[in-house]
């Protein structure tokens, strides 16, 4: 028997290496803290992890572990009670658990694991000099003074059925304002004045931090909020080892020790990463020094520039997947925009309505459209390409049918005069006349791309938006700017790139 043929009887023998874990968290300080915990107990069995943080909600983390797109990440019973499965609130833990277990599994295929120990109510918080001066100790007393007050409310709070809604229901809540604000950026607009309530969790640092005032849930209208482990199909059936690695947690960590940690990250400005491996090291689930993980965005509270240099390889690499996404999606957009414009400049009774249509792509919330698409694609790069490629589309196709159509009429007029085809009219006339206004489409839908790839990160699929988000959910503004400068910057190359084309095709550059 021949070399090659054993070597390819070897190769087909060899069992293909195992998917890693794909290990997933909602953009908010303790669950991107839970989930380093999940990823680091799993390799300390000797198992691959995929880390995917900061997906961008509820909706979207659900639906992708759903669709399989990741296997694991911690959620809350009374969320799953709620917000998942839309069922009105019961008053005890255990019925909570037993009743979303039961129904995950049936519904959707999906395991809760035990419970890891501790609740995580919603908090809903206010300076205590507004407690004071209005009397506030309950949410019935909140909403006696609710048309004089300004709210601060998580996006996800706003939309879901444990949050605004039925909180507006249950005790005729009527808020003068309602803001959307990020995780962090409530508690800074708090501080600063700008809001006089928002909505917290329990167990945040971030309250303490700021001497915040939580009001009492007179009427009880919170579930049980248990954290636990939400594991997909796949895990639950064919990786049993990650599940036993992941139960070792259940029971294991309280309330105390959980918001200790979260002020360690969230105030101290303690690594995500560290803080994981510290608390199991002190629960006697792992072994060994803490070390900083390059594949972390998170890191102690040094300086902007010392963390952009601390960090370097990291924002290099987001940065390369970033150039890439906008890359891949302009292409892609000029590949299908650019007939499209030229066909519709030969339909000139459709033309209109067409691109109005395309245009219609612009008002959909960058979010939006990507929680649609992890359904069908998915969470990662596929998706966050489809969306980059469906919000550039419209820019390119209005300025090449716009720039065709109106091209010098008296050139085009000769040109038919000469005895030129309508193809050869539109080849050396035509399309060298609109070259620059073609560009000027193609420029800004670059610009476009770069600023909502940063969305990308939101899905799992990388690039510059993920220091954004995570600096966002931590109230650490270096890491913001670590991602924000360099898009900015990247835009500004970008644009600075295209213009430099754009005089390359104008007519008598050459």
């Amino acid at each position: 028997m021949s070399l090659a043929l054993l070597l390819g009887l070897a190769f087909l023998q060899a069992p293909a290496p195992a998917r890693p874990v794909i290990v997933a968290s909602k953009p908010f300080g303790e669950s991107y803290l839970l989930a380093e915990m999940f990823s680091q107990l799993l390799e300390s069995q000797g198992l691959r992890v995929d880390r995917r943080p900061g997906l961008g909600a509820t909706e979207i983390a659900f639906r992708a572990l759903r669709s399989g797109a990741i296997d694991v990440y911690p959620e809350y019973t009374g969320t799953g009670l709620l917000a998942i499965l839309g069922e009105p609130p019961l008053g005890d833990a255990s019925a909570v658990y037993r009743r979303v277990s039961t129904e995950f599994r049936s519904r959707f295929g999906v395991r809760w694991l035990a419970p890891l120990g501790f609740q995580n109510s919603y908090a809903i918080a206010v300076r205590r000099g507004t407690a004071d001066s209005l009397h506030l100790a309950t949410l019935s007393d909140l909403a006696r003074e609710s048309q004089k007050i300004r709210a601060g409310l998580t996006p996800d709070f706003i939309g879901r059925a444990d949050g605004l809604p039925g909180l507006q229901r249950a005790y005729n809540l009527r808020f003068r304002d309602v803001r959307a604000l990020g995780p962090s950026v409530k508690y800074q607009a708090l501080a600063a004045g700008q809001v006089d309530v928002i909505d917290g969790y329990s167990t945040d640092g971030l309250i303490a931090r700021y001497d915040l005032v939580v009001l009492t849930d007179d009427r009880h209208f919170f579930p049980p909020y248990e954290a636990a482990a939400l594991v997909s199909e796949r895990l639950a059936l064919h990786m049993p080892e990650a599940v036993l690695a992941l139960s070792e947690l259940s029971g294991r960590l309280d309330a105390e020790r959980m918001r200790t940690l979260n002020k360690r990250v969230e105030v101290d400005g303690a690594s995500v990463n560290v803080v994981a491996h510290d608390a199991l090291a002190s629960l006697g689930l792992v072994v060994g020094g803490a070390t900083e993980r390059a594949a972390s965005p998170v890191v102690k509270r040094e300086t902007l520039s010392a963390y952009v240099v601390a960090q370097r390889s990291v924002l290099a690499r987001l940065s390369v997947r970033h150039v890439e996404l906008v890359i891949v999606s302009l292409l892609v957009a000029i590949v299908i925009a650019l007939p499209l414009g030229l066909l519709l400049e030969r339909a000139p009774h459709c033309a209109e309505a067409i691109i109005r249509s395309v245009g219609v792509l612009q008002t959909l919330p960058g979010i939006a459209l990507l929680a649609f698409m992890i359904p069908l694609l998915g969470i990662g790069v596929v998706p966050a390409l489809v969306a980059l490629v469906l919000y550039s589309l419209y820019p390119i196709v209005r300025n090449t049918y716009t720039g065709v159509r109106d091209a010098d009429p008296s050139a085009v007029a000769a040109a038919h005069a000469l005895g030129m085809t309508d193809a050869q009219v539109l080849r050396h006339v035509r399309l060298p006349l609109a070259a620059p206004v073609i560009m000027a489409g193609v420029r800004t839908a670059a610009v476009i791309d770069v600023g909502t790839a940063t969305l990308a990160a939101f899905i799992g699929a990388g690039g510059l938006g993920e220091p954004i988000v995570a600096g966002l959910a931590l109230a650490d503004t270096r890491m913001i700017l670590s991602g924000a400068i360099p898009a900015a910057l990247l835009a500004v190359v970008v644009d600075g790139a295209l213009a430099l084309v754009e005089r390359r095709v104008r007519p008598g550059q050459r």
